[in-house]
């Protein structure tokens, strides 16, 4: 799950929109939860592979999520001891950040070096269902298959213990946080098994997969998440581009599966006029069809004009920037690190923007109608909204 260090983020940039008559323009300002975010992480305390490389800056890192419009967070718990970190940050931090409770099925080994797996099992069901009653815990999970990496779990451990978890998720009833890589078919047989059982559906996150899964997925009731290492190659954009916005919800799944130059995310943000590919002095609009999707360059990147034909506007002609603005931070070595700046390969929940741009941009929509769907969807199925809890 290592990353390659990312290329050095600049100034902060917008996106054009056609201004008022009189001069003033409203400006869309977004609202986020990233849905997935490993904040227990140790590189968010400054160590790395053991070694402490620069302070403790998980201040910094909440407060430039929050400076996008990241208002709040779901701590990953990807087995036992790090669904309890997960549960502490939670309290740490009430009203922003909240956990998921499980084992990964990359970490499903921990059930089986233990001398009593029903211990383990016994231990997640009473911490899952505390934190579910004083509302740090808002989900079940992250829970699955992953076949990509049987090297670090055998199949038949990971088949055992995902049905296991979701006998547990049964008792629990809370929203599930999946994980399925390379494991379609045995994921969804399993599902199936125990629909009928199961709590209000849950999400599928860093959603990889084919658009034939991803609908029958959509299908079975469950939503999408879409993160970085979503949006990788043309084909993972194809299926991104046709996820129903009343299904999809947004994650950085930090520190790890960032955006790079090297995906084909960043030409739709760099034909939007912002990120990495960026050329200066770019003042892009998104070509709108009749069904709200923007036309395809040969390269499978949707067509930009000129803002000034304002037909990406609000009311009255384009009265409304409609996307705002997309911030960014310089990103330093580790070595060099400063309380101002991200860390390269680290990434974080400030880039959760980055996400929700590029989703419009393979989508052709604006970054509100994206935005706005997501923290409805997310809010709706994690009941993290704006009551407070």
């Amino acid at each position: 799950m290592a990353t390659e260090p990312a290329p050095e983020a600049v100034a902060s940039t917008s996106q054009p929109s056609v201004p008022l008559t009189n001069g003033v323009k409203k400006v869309y300002k977004p609202r986020y939860i990233d849905i997935g975010i490993n904040l227990t992480d140790p590189v968010f305390t400054g160590l790395y592979h053991g070694t402490q490389r620069h302070p403790n800056d998980l201040s910094s890192v909440l407060q430039r999520a929050k400076e996008v419009g990241c208002e709040k967070l779901i701590v990953t718990g990807s087995d036992l001891h790090e669904s309890r970190k997960a549960i502490q940050l939670a309290k740490d931090h009430p009203g922003t950040i909240y956990a998921t409770i499980g084992v990964h099925p990359c970490n499903c080994t921990q059930f089986t070096s233990s001398p009593s797996p029903s211990i383990i099992l016994d231990e997640l069901r009473t911490l899952a269902l505390e934190a579910k009653s004083s509302s740090h815990a808002v989900a079940f999970g992250e829970i699955g298959l992953d076949y990509d990496r049987l090297s670090l779990c055998p199949k038949e451990t990971q088949l055992q213990y995902f049905a296991s978890q979701l006998l547990l998720a049964i008792e629990i009833q809370l929203p599930l946080f999946l994980h399925s890589r390379a494991a379609h078919s045995d994921f969804v047989r399993i599902l199936r098994e125990f629909e009928e059982r199961l709590p209000r559906r849950g999400v599928v996150h860093s959603f990889t997969g084919t658009r034939e899964e991803m609908w029958e997925l959509v299908g079975m009731g469950w939503d999408i998440g879409v993160n970085g290492c979503s949006m990788k190659t043309q084909e993972n954009c194809e299926v991104v581009r046709e996820v129903p916005l009343g299904r999809l919800q947004v994650e950085t799944d930090g520190p790890w599966c960032e955006m790079r130059g090297s995906h084909k995310s960043t030409d739709y943000l760099a034909a939007m006029g912002v990120g990495i590919k960026a050329k200066p002095k770019i003042e892009p609009k998104l070509i709108m069809n009749g069904n709200g999707v923007g036309g395809e360059s040969g390269d499978g990147v949707e067509k930009i004009e000129s803002a000034e034909s304002g037909e990406q506007g609000g009311e009255a002609g384009g009265e409304e920037d409609f996307n705002g603005e997309l911030k960014e931070w310089k990103s330093v070595k580790k070595e060099k690190w400063t309380e101002s700046s991200m860390i390269k390969g680290r990434n974080e929940p400030c880039m959760i923007g980055h996400v929700a741009w590029a989703i419009a941009g393979i989508k052709g929509v604006s970054v509100k109608e994206v935005a706005d769907a997501a923290w409805a969807n997310s809010v709706r199925m994690f009941g993290v909204g704006e009551d407070g809890k």
